[in-house]
């Protein structure tokens, strides 16, 4: 009896298979949405035929930027500190122009104490596709309220936020980003185009993902929560699959004028769905960079 050969695995246009773009095994909160931002950065690089060794992957705190030790572990890597990742992606693309840059990080991390490193190398127009995994709170502190909660969450142990929220997108646009895109992890396939154009683009692409957290934002009072009454609630695996339910309500409210209800809160303008983007993808025309706009060919 002759032995069935196990099939060989399917590789991409450069002859790497899809391991060969993965990293370490995740250590996050088994559902967070990040795993499958993870997930679908390793589908964007091994689609596009991108070698592991151009690319630069960038972080700074949080539970955001741990996640570039989840993907392309043949890439390489800087954990920089709190807020400063886009000073030393600024340095280090600066300094080797042949890389391709891929930054991770948070809405504390960005919002925050990093806003200013922000606005800064997206004025720059530096060579960096820029993801901020945004859920709303500081998750490794125990879900405190970030930058970008919205108006009336509340924490777990009481408390309110009065605080209006930043909007990263908003600020992107106004200091004329040229790729602009807020995504949902929950939507794997919008997600993943949006990756793709953003690794192809020249220049800073900024992309806004809300990523729900699981353990610290899920609960009645947080409007960003996996599980707010009338919305869908969405938990993610690891194997980056995603089940969506919907709650029940036990009253509804109108939404005010321009806006509808979402996990997302305050940026819902014109939602068309809860669980998916609050704002499609925006391009503008080319502009001049610093000596850095510049994004190679895969």
């Amino acid at each position: 009896m002759s032995a069935t050969l196990p099939a060989a695995p399917k590789t991409n246009r450069i002859g790497l298979a899809k391991a060969d773009y993965e990293g370490a095994k995740s250590t996050l909160c088994l559902g967070c949405g990040h795993d499958v931002i993870t997930k679908q950065i390793v589908t964007a690089f091994f689609e596009l035929g991108i070698e592991p060794r151009r690319v630069a992957k960038f972080s700074g705190i949080g539970c955001s930027s741990k996640t570039p030790a989840y993907f392309l572990n043949r890439a390489w890597g800087v954990n920089a500190v709190h807020g400063r990742m886009p000073s030393v992606a600024t340095g280090a693309l600066l300094a080797n122009p042949e890389l391709l840059g891929i930054g991770v990080s948070g809405d504390g991390d960005t919002a925050s104490i990093g806003i200013g490193q922000f606005v800064h190398l997206v004025r720059r127009n530096m060579p960096l596709v820029y993801v901020v995994e945004n859920n709303g709170v500081y998750g490794l502190t125990k879900g405190q309220f970030s930058a970008t909660a919205d108006v009336g969450s509340t924490l777990k142990g009481g408390g309110a936020n009065d605080l209006v929220p930043i909007d990263i997108c908003g600020l992107a646009i106004e200091l004329g980003c040229g790729f602009v895109a807020r995504s949902f992890s929950g939507d794997m396939k919008q997600l993943q185009s949006i990756l793709q154009a953003a690794i192809t683009h020249r220049g800073t692409a900024v992309i806004d993902v809300i990523s729900p957290c699981v353990t610290f934002n899920d609960h009645e009072g947080r409007r960003r929560a996996t599980s707010t009454p009338g919305t869908t609630k969405s938990r993610c695996t690891r194997s980056g699959s995603c089940r969506t339910s919907t709650t029940r309500s036990p009253r509804s409210r109108p939404a005010r004028s321009g806006t509808s209800p979402s996990p997302t809160g305050a940026w819902s303008a014109s939602t068309p769905s809860a669980a998916t983007t609050t704002r499609p993808t925006r391009t503008r025309s080319s502009r001049p960079s610093t000596g850095a706009g510049r994004r190679r060919s895969s």
